[in-house]
């Protein structure tokens, strides 16, 4: 019954007759099952990278051109009067988009979440916090006016660009994006080794069918043809299996972590590239199946030469 099905998702352009030579089952021998291990793997690298990366692009572009200024004065009068001079300073300077001042409510919120209801006493010192977005990121020339605009009016003020701490994360997404990529890559060279293994072995088991077909004036590319189908059939297989069970774990710690994933794992709203993502994720089984069918013509068609 499962024999229509794959011939659906793999063209049988072998005739009935030829491919009842292979008599043994589609999926005897442990490669289907390998195959699905490793693109199952290989999906869950995919992913982890695809949403490594979203979520570092993400906050880069929103974070990158900011910059937070807090003001330390313990006394709230002259804490109040220096957000003033500064958010005067900052207002009509040319480089400056927005400027902000961090409500003091959900800074204590934030604080507390930290700290705790105990870490949150009377006599705690809070600085002001102000938010600042530059016209452009990454200006080094737009953040030096603006240090020195904050320093004419509050000499004490600290002046914190966030591009200072995003180019470490970006230096360890880019790190485990390499690690991804090294992981993936070894995935595939696995799979061309445990094809070529398999169409060796059922090339050593069919031998003497081979001897009688080339007899009676069969082609190696017809040999080739029988061998191809029958592991793009068995790799059909596997990358089905391994892609789905990966896409069940990908949406399950989606699902659990929806409200702080972000990327591929995110349960919001769709993040930049969503829909690339996903089609690079489902190009994967494609490619399996392809690099499969690629790795055993090439084996069988250079094992035939070499022994017939």
């Amino acid at each position: 019954m499962a024999r229509p099905i794959f011939q659906r998702i793999v063209p049988a352009r072998t005739p009935a007759h030829e491919r009842e030579l292979l008599p043994e089952g589609r999926l005897s021998g442990p490669m289907p099952w390998v195959i699905a291990i490793m693109l199952f793997l290989t999906t869950l690298s995919a992913a982890a990278g695809l949403a490594l990366i979203d979520a570092a692009a993400g906050v880069g572009d929103d974070m990158a051109g900011r910059v937070t200024i807090q003001v330390a004065d313990p006394n709230p009068t002259s804490r109040a009067d220096q957000v003033r001079r500064i958010r005067e300073a900052l207002s009509d300077q040319p480089y400056v988009r927005r400027v902000a001042p961090v409500d003091e409510v959900e800074l204590k919120r934030m604080m507390r979440e930290w700290l705790g209801d105990a870490g949150m006493t009377a006599d705690l010192p809070i600085p002001a916090l102000i938010d600042v977005d530059l016209v452009a990121a990454g200006d080094t020339q737009a953040v030096a006016q603006l240090r020195a605009a904050v320093a004419a009016v509050a000499p004490d003020a600290g002046v914190e660009p966030h591009a200072d701490w995003l180019g470490a994360v970006a230096r360890l997404v880019r790190s485990l994006a390499a690690v991804a990529v090294a992981l993936m890559l070894m995935m595939g060279i696995a799979t061309i080794a445990t094809v070529t293994l398999a169409t060796r072995g059922a090339l050593n088991t069919h031998y003497a069918t081979i001897e009688i077909l080339h007899l009676i004036g069969s082609t190696d590319r017809q040999i080739a043809r029988l061998f191809q189908r029958r592991i793009a059939m068995d790799a059909t297989f596997g990358c089905t299996v391994g892609f789905l069970a990966a896409f069940i774990v990908i949406m399950s710690v989606g699902w659990q972590f929806r409200d702080v994933a972000a990327g591929l794992l995110s349960g919001g709203g769709a993040p930049r590239g969503f829909v690339w993502d996903y089609v690079a994720l489902l190009a994967l089984p494609i490619a399996g199946v392809a690099i499969a069918t690629w790795t055993a013509r090439m084996t069988i068609t250079r094992a035939l030469h070499r022994i017939l």
